[in-house]
Parts: C-alpha cells; structure tokens; sequence
C-alpha cells in the first residue's frame, strides 16, 4: 500500500487554510519535547561519576530520513511527478466521500502541483544533539504566502515520524549511560559498551519501517543488532557504509526450534555440534533454556569445558525466560549454594574463572559469556548490574538483549512532542502567537514568535520572540528548502555527538 503524501494527515487539517484570519500569509511552527513527566530514563541522580548528562534530555533522530523518505521522495513521486488531474481528483474523492461533497475546494492543491515543489524551510539542530525538555529541535515555515497552510498540514505526518525515532534514540542512549557508568565503576573495558546492547525488537514493532527506524534509533548508540533493515536505512538515508565503518553487527545464534529438533536427550550433542562442527571459532549465542538451563550451565559447561576453552572464540550461553535479575545475577531467596541463588554468570565463573579488573572484579574467561533478551528494561538492567556488582562482578560479563518491551512500550506522551505554531503573518504584520491553558498544570504552555537556540555554558538554551534577524542565528539550521535536502548529516556525525555527551 502506497500512502499518498496529501492524505498522510488528520481530516482537521483540510480547512484550516480557510479558517486562518483572511490576509494569513506564513505560519511559523516548532516541534518541541515538553516534558520527561511520563518518560522511562534512568531516575536523575542514579548515575554520578564519568557520566555528564544527568538531566532529562532528548536525542534529536530521524528528521533526515523523514525530509529524504517523505518530503523528498514521497511528494515527489506521488505528487508532483504524477498528472495534475489524477492527483487533483484523488484528493477531491477522499474529501467528497469522508467530508461531503464539495466540501473541501481544491484549488489550492491544483496550485501547488502548479508549483512544482513543497515550499518548505525546515531548520533543525544537528542530529544525535542531546536536547533539554522546552528547547524546540526543529521549526517549520512555508517560503511562499500562497502556501502558508502547508505548514501545519504537515503537523500529524512529522510529529508520526519524530516522536518515536527521538524516543527510541533517548531510550539507547540511557541504556548507553548506564553501561557506561557500570564500566567505569567495575573495570570493564569501554570498547565492549557499543556491543553491551543488541537490538532484539524487531518482532515486536508495528511495521516494517517502524522496526527499521527504531533498529536505526539503537544504532546511533550502539553496534549490536538483529534488526537487518536498520542497516539498509542507515547505509540509504545517513551515508553509512558497512563495508568502510562498523554499522551493526550479529553473530550466529540458535533459536528453540533448532535446540527442539535435537529433541530433549539429545541436547548435549547439539551444543557439540555447535561448538565443534559448525562454529569453531568466533562468538556463537546458544538458547539455553529449552528444558533445563540450571543443568545446560552447572552440568554441560563442565563436559564441554575443555572444547569451549580451546575454540578461539565465545560461547555465548542465552537464558530466555525467568526474571532476568535473578536468572542473570541470582535468587538471594533461594536456597544457598544452588544454582539458583548463584545465578548465571556465578555458575559460569565457578567452572571457567577469568580474570579480575583493574577495579577489582571478576571478568569470566574471554571463551564465555551471557546474554539476555527477554523484557528487558532499563530498571532491570540497572538491577542486574547493580547485583553483580555487589557480588563482586564486572559490568562486561552480560550483553542485553533490547527488544520492544523497551522499544515498543513507549508514546508520544513519555516526551510531550508536539508541534506548535508560535508565529505568523497577517495582512504583512508579524503576530507572536502562543497557547497558555489555564486547565494545564504548565506543561502545554508554548512559546512566543520567531526561536532561536543557543548553547551557553554547555547547555541549551530557547530564546523566543525573537527578530527575523535574530531568527536567522544560532544552532538551528536549514536543513529542508523548497523540496531540496540542504544539510546532509552522516551516522558517523551522529555517534560522535552522542558519545561526546557522554
């Protein structure tokens, strides 16, 4: 199904080039993260040293993709490059049927085709930019007075595009933080961070392009993923290359069906096979869980000991069901001396050992390792963590497996986006507009006129009703003009602001 760019809106939308004040020749928006009220980050405080960002911030993603994928490519291959009179008359069916007939004249969209381009200037800050709540990330305002509706006609499309690969990009950089912080205090190396988290939620998405971008979101803070199609948006829309830099990356994994065709008693052949036959060397993930987990790490990692220590490689033992603070890092309730209460990566030093940090904890064997990838969230890693800490374990003995119980349980309200005009012109006079409910507690309240943002003592900071000159300043820049890409932002740009705030 081919979504038609003049129908990827609300119905309101539709008249309100008519219910604008007669004489209304620009409007001039902004899309703005209000409030981290409803947001799932790290408690603020929870982190201290090596980690700078402790407010709640955003991480700006996803309009250059939006700007190439839709703004580009969609307006122009199913509208400006399409006969007049077959998109004209598109448009003219949908409004007829849904709004009555003749309810929504045409004309202007007849105009626009007339055009030849979206007559659009999108100024936004750098992608992979850490930005306070209040401070906007984009403003929005049409370049010809005849098309001043376009404006906010694209409202509902931007803010469906911004606020989840935003979110999503927020929510790998917490994750990022916390890796970091639990490095830094147990003596992991900080080379094993950007593989610490591997994107798993892909099947849990709404859609393909929504797994795309999301899996796209993770990789501007990590290289870990199973999501292939993030890749291909990140090599088509963000100039990466997998063949000249680290794009993302997996490695060969079993699933339960391949564990339940060795059937039951024949599971401790299937990880020989594994081991010996088809992998014998690099990192190999095997599901663990399929009977007896308890028995796989505490019984087979003994057998298979001296195959495993010789490979040059990881085995990656993966438990995929249990609470994952107690299956990782132990059960203090249970019995002492069990498995139980050991946990995984207990049970793995007790046959393999390994090494001890710099900061003194115990680092298993480089030949073996744990992941866990089921409901994953960041309180439970940071539980995870925070327990093998206590234990005397180092932060790099587990990767985590992020699916869509973090990626996929999350609104356009966990942030607040919205997309506000604060200015226009009306018969050829500026008007500051704003919105200030007094049934809101504060947090719908807009700003003012023309916006400007600046970075002061390193944050940043909003200044509005401002001068067009003063507009034309600061750290937001043209990005979209009249159809056209003008700012082209690599992946390798976005990590490396990402990291820098760290």
């Amino acid at each position: 199904m081919t979504i038609h760019p003049l129908t990827a809106i609300d119905f309101y939308k539709t008249d309100h080039r008519r219910q604008y004040p007669e004489g209304t020749t620009q409007v001039y928006s902004n899309f703005t993260a209000r409030s981290a009220r409803l947001a799932k980050m790290l408690p603020t405080g929870s982190l201290s040293a090596g980690i700078k960002t402790q407010a709640p911030h955003i991480v700006f993603f996803g309009l250059q993709y939006f700007v190439k994928e839709f703004l580009m490519d969609s307006w122009n291959e199913e509208f400006f490059k399409q006969p007049k009179e077959k998109v004209v008359s598109f448009y003219k069916r949908r409004m007829d049927t849904s709004l009555g007939k003749g309810a929504i004249d045409v004309s202007h969209i007849e105009a626009l085709h007339d055009l030849g381009y979206l007559p659009v200037k999108i100024k936004a800050l750098s992608e992979g930019t850490l930005v306070p709540m209040g401070v906007p990330v984009l403003t929005i305002v049409n370049t010809h007075p005849d098309f001043f509706w376009l404006t906010n006609y694209l409202e509902t499309i931007i803010s469906s595009y911004l606020w989840k690969s935003t979110t999503s990009a927020t929510t790998a950089f917490e994750y990022k933080k916390l890796f970091t912080q639990y490095a830094l205090k147990t003596g992991s190396s900080l080379d094993f961070i950007p593989f610490q988290g591997h994107d798993f939620s892909f099947r849990g998405m709404s859609g393909l392009q929504d797994a795309a971008l999301t899996g796209a979101a993770h990789l501007t803070s990590f290289y870990g993923t199973d999501t292939v199609p993030s890749i291909d948006l990140l090599e088509e829309y963000y100039g990466a290359n997998a063949e000249q830099e680290m794009v993302g990356c997996s490695v060969p994994a079993t699933e339960h069906s391949v564990m339940c065709m060795g059937m039951k008693e024949g599971e401790l052949a299937t990880f020989e096979r594994l081991i010996l036959n088809l992998y014998p060397a690099g990192i190999v993930s095997i599901v663990s869980d399929t009977w007896d987990f308890w028995k796989v790490v505490t019984e087979y990692t003994k057998i298979l000991k001296d195959a495993i220590l010789n490979r040059d490689g990881k085995v990656v033992i993966r438990p995929d069901s249990g609470d994952p603070v107690k299956i990782v890092a132990g059960d203090e309730n249970a019995p002492e001396g069990t498995p139980e209460h050991k946990g995984a990566v207990e049970c793995l030093w007790d046959v393999f050992g390994g090494t001890i940090t710099k900061a003194g904890y115990k680092m298993l064997d480089s030949h073996i390792g744990i992941i866990y990838g089921d409901s994953i969230t960041l309180e439970r890693a940071q539980a995870i963590l925070n327990r093998l800490e206590q234990k005397g374990f180092a932060s790099g003995n587990v990767v985590f497996g992020i699916g869509s119980f973090t990626y996929q349980h999350a609104t356009r309200d966990n942030f607040g986006f919205a997309m506000k005009a604060t200015s226009g012109v009306v018969g050829g006079e500026r008007r500051d507009i704003f919105k200030d409910p007094k049934t809101d507690e504060g947090t719908k309240k807009s700003a003012k006129g023309l916006l400007r943002v600046e970075r002061e003592n390193n944050f940043l900071v909003l200044y509005d009703r401002q001068s067009e000159e003063q507009e034309s300043q600061g750290l937001l820049e043209i990005v979209f003009l009249d159809g056209k890409l003008v700012k082209e932002q690599t992946l390798s740009e976005i990590r490396k602001r990402i990291e820098n705030a760290l």
